[in-house]
Protein backbone atom coordinates (compact mmCIF):
# COMPACT_ATOMS: atom_id res chain seq x y z
CA UNK A 1 0.00 0.00 0.00
CA UNK A 2 1.33 3.43 -0.93
CA UNK A 3 1.33 6.19 1.65
CA UNK A 4 3.19 9.49 2.00
CA UNK A 5 6.48 9.24 3.84
CA UNK A 6 8.20 11.70 6.13
CA UNK A 7 10.47 13.96 4.09
CA UNK A 8 8.46 13.72 0.87
CA UNK A 9 7.12 16.84 -0.83
CA UNK A 10 3.63 16.91 -2.34
CA UNK A 11 1.58 19.59 -4.05
CA UNK A 12 -1.36 20.58 -1.85
CA UNK A 13 -4.28 22.96 -2.31
CA UNK A 14 -4.46 24.85 0.99
CA UNK A 15 -7.76 26.55 0.07
CA UNK A 16 -10.06 27.51 1.59
CA UNK A 17 -7.92 29.64 3.88
CA UNK A 18 -8.67 32.28 6.48
CA UNK A 19 -6.55 35.35 7.18
CA UNK A 20 -2.81 34.68 7.11
CA UNK A 21 -3.14 30.92 6.51
CA UNK A 22 -1.41 29.47 3.46
CA UNK A 23 -3.77 29.46 0.51
CA UNK A 24 -4.03 28.03 -3.00
CA UNK A 25 -1.71 25.42 -4.50
CA UNK A 26 1.70 25.13 -2.81
CA UNK A 27 4.18 22.38 -2.14
CA UNK A 28 4.08 20.87 1.34
CA UNK A 29 6.56 18.72 3.25
CA UNK A 30 5.31 15.62 5.07
CA UNK A 31 6.60 15.91 8.66
CA UNK A 32 4.47 13.23 10.35
CA UNK A 33 6.17 9.91 11.15
CA UNK A 34 5.75 7.02 8.72
CA UNK A 35 3.70 4.85 11.09
CA UNK A 36 1.15 7.64 11.49
CA UNK A 37 1.15 8.16 7.73
CA UNK A 38 0.49 4.46 7.18
CA UNK A 39 -2.39 4.02 9.64
CA UNK A 40 -4.14 7.40 9.71
CA UNK A 41 -6.32 9.13 7.12
CA UNK A 42 -4.57 12.35 8.16
CA UNK A 43 -1.00 13.55 7.87
CA UNK A 44 0.95 16.52 9.20
CA UNK A 45 2.63 18.86 6.72
CA UNK A 46 4.65 22.06 6.68
CA UNK A 47 3.93 24.60 3.97
CA UNK A 48 6.65 25.47 1.47
CA UNK A 49 6.92 29.02 0.16
CA UNK A 50 8.89 30.85 -2.51
CA UNK A 51 9.26 33.79 -0.10
CA UNK A 52 12.99 33.44 0.63
CA UNK A 53 12.83 35.94 3.51
CA UNK A 54 11.21 33.19 5.60
CA UNK A 55 14.63 31.47 5.64
CA UNK A 56 15.84 34.29 7.92
CA UNK A 57 13.47 33.03 10.62
CA UNK A 58 14.43 30.20 13.00
CA UNK A 59 11.40 28.28 11.66
CA UNK A 60 12.46 28.54 8.00
CA UNK A 61 14.68 26.04 6.15
CA UNK A 62 15.88 26.92 2.64
CA UNK A 63 15.74 24.12 0.07
CA UNK A 64 17.31 24.03 -3.38
CA UNK A 65 15.64 22.71 -6.56
CA UNK A 66 18.16 19.90 -6.98
CA UNK A 67 17.39 18.51 -3.51
CA UNK A 68 13.63 19.11 -3.47
CA UNK A 69 12.33 18.36 -6.96
CA UNK A 70 10.70 21.80 -7.01
CA UNK A 71 11.23 24.22 -9.90
CA UNK A 72 12.89 26.94 -7.79
CA UNK A 73 14.63 27.71 -4.53
CA UNK A 74 12.05 27.60 -1.73
CA UNK A 75 11.69 27.63 2.04
CA UNK A 76 9.97 25.10 4.29
CA UNK A 77 7.99 27.22 6.75
CA UNK A 78 7.76 25.31 10.04
CA UNK A 79 5.66 28.14 11.43
CA UNK A 80 2.92 26.93 9.07
CA UNK A 81 2.20 23.37 10.18
CA UNK A 82 -1.11 21.79 9.17
CA UNK A 83 -2.97 18.52 9.72
CA UNK A 84 -4.68 17.52 6.46
CA UNK A 85 -6.56 14.58 5.02
CA UNK A 86 -4.19 12.57 2.82
CA UNK A 87 -6.76 12.79 0.01
CA UNK A 88 -5.83 16.48 -0.30
CA UNK A 89 -2.29 15.57 -1.37
CA UNK A 90 -1.61 16.07 -5.05
CA UNK A 91 1.37 15.01 -7.12
CA UNK A 92 4.59 14.02 -5.37
CA UNK A 93 7.39 16.49 -6.18
CA UNK A 94 10.37 14.91 -4.45
CA UNK A 95 12.01 13.92 -1.18
CA UNK A 96 14.43 15.90 0.95
CA UNK A 97 17.81 14.40 1.87
CA UNK A 98 18.60 13.40 5.47
CA UNK A 99 20.88 16.40 5.98
CA UNK A 100 18.05 18.84 5.22
CA UNK A 101 15.62 16.82 7.34
CA UNK A 102 17.96 17.32 10.33
CA UNK A 103 17.53 21.08 9.83
CA UNK A 104 13.76 20.53 9.56
CA UNK A 105 13.80 18.64 12.88
CA UNK A 106 15.49 21.58 14.61
CA UNK A 107 13.07 24.10 13.10
CA UNK A 108 10.08 21.95 14.21
CA UNK A 109 11.44 21.96 17.76
CA UNK A 110 11.80 25.75 17.67
CA UNK A 111 8.30 26.18 16.25
CA UNK A 112 6.74 24.02 18.97
CA UNK A 113 8.73 25.64 21.79
CA UNK A 114 10.80 22.52 22.46
CA UNK A 115 14.08 24.32 21.78
CA UNK A 116 14.92 27.88 22.82
CA UNK A 117 15.87 30.49 20.22
CA UNK A 118 16.61 34.19 19.92
CA UNK A 119 15.63 36.62 17.20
Amino acid sequence: MNFPRRGEIYWLDFSPATGAEMQALHPALIIQNDIGNQVSALTIVAAITANLRVADLPVGVRIEPEESGLPRRSVVHLGHIYTVDKRRLGQRAGQLPAEVMRQINTAVQVSLGLQPFEL
